[in-house]
């Protein structure tokens, strides 16, 4: 089987405390496909200019993903973004964005792509995404991503489209926002009822929470020293989680499934935070994987001895 995902493929420029980068490979789908093609064949739909090198089109194929539907504008510009994380990493200033040829995007997905057992719709136009969701009707499973930008100027349109899928992927700030819930459980039950199966609630360095009808589970981040940059980690997180789904075609969507996925999206984010944009999951193996799987399942597993409590 194959996961398909669409979203943005860019150039970075970035400044962090720990130092910078004037341009390297980023984009919500190419974090997402170098963190999935450890779990399954992946298809990246985005678009991309002239000035994509020889060596970002090499990188975004690490182990074996298709580029086949990238789209290549001719004279165009790929998207670029520059921005600045300050001391603590949990807030960052936007100092450019270029949409170049992601202004026009409009996905054109083969054959192939529609027909991916897996779905993830990275952040892009809420109308864009429906649109992609119905050429892909017989993904069993579809996530989503969105931000506050649509939140804000495309409420209704928002709402629409995570109806129309199974999972929503969040920060739980922007829960709250578009649920306008005094907190991210309360939002993430509400969004339950409007179509999705199951919610994730991000929440940077403190880890990320899931929400089914079947129960709740939460895991922290896993504990590091040195945080280089954060670019990305999101769309490692869901390119982990989405990627492990699909690696599964034969086992029903429920909520132990999603749970084992969410400690491999918080597994790979936490390697993406360790270097510069996609310099570390491209030079990441599987045992190292592997290895903070099992420390994460360590740090968050006890046994329970009752005792008897004062009245």
């Amino acid at each position: 089987m194959s996961l398909t995902v669409v979203g943005s493929i860019a150039y970075d420029a970035v400044t962090t405390p720990f130092g910078e980068r004037e341009r390297m490979l980023g984009g919500a789908a190419t974090h997402f496909a170098l963190a999935a093609s450890f779990f399954d064949e992946v298809r990246v739909i985005g678009p991309v200019g002239d000035d994509f090198d020889a060596a970002s089109w090499e990188a975004l194929q690490t182990r074996g993903t298709i580029t086949d539907d990238v789209e290549r504008v001719e004279g165009g510009k790929t998207f670029f973004w520059k921005g600045e994380y300050h001391d603590n990493l949990n807030s960052r200033e936007t100092h450019v964005t270029e949409l170049n040829v992601f202004e026009q995007f409009a996905p054109k997905l083969s054959d192939e792509a529609k027909a991916c057992d897996v779905l993830f719709l990275a952040n892009i136009l809420p109308d864009l995404q429906r649109e992609v969701r119905g050429q892909c009707a017989d993904a069993r499973f579809v996530a989503m991503d969105s931000m506050d930008l649509w939140i804000n100027i495309e409420r209704d349109s928002l709402i629409e489209t995570i109806a129309g899928v199974d999972c929503l992927i969040l920060n739980d700030e922007e829960l709250e926002l578009l649920t306008e819930a005094p907190n991210f459980v309360a939002a993430a039950n509400e969004i339950l009822q409007w179509g999705p199966s199951s919610v994730i609630a991000k929440q940077g360095k403190y880890g990320a929470a899931l929400f089914t009808a079947d129960g709740y589970f939460a895991l922290p981040a896993f504990p590091l020293s040195s945080v280089i940059d954060p670019t990305g980690a999101g769309d490692s997180f869901a390119g982990g989680f989405v990627g492990y789904v699909a690696a599964h075609p034969d086992e029903a969507i429920s909520h132990d499934l999603l749970v084992r996925a969410m400690v491999y999206g918080t597994a790979l984010a936490s390697f993406n935070v360790e270097a510069f944009g996609t310099e570390r999951v491209i030079e990441l193996t599987s045992d190292e994987i592997t290895e903070r799987v099992d420390h994460l399942q360590k740090m968050t597993t006890f046994s329970h001895t009752p005792i008897s409590l004062r009245s």
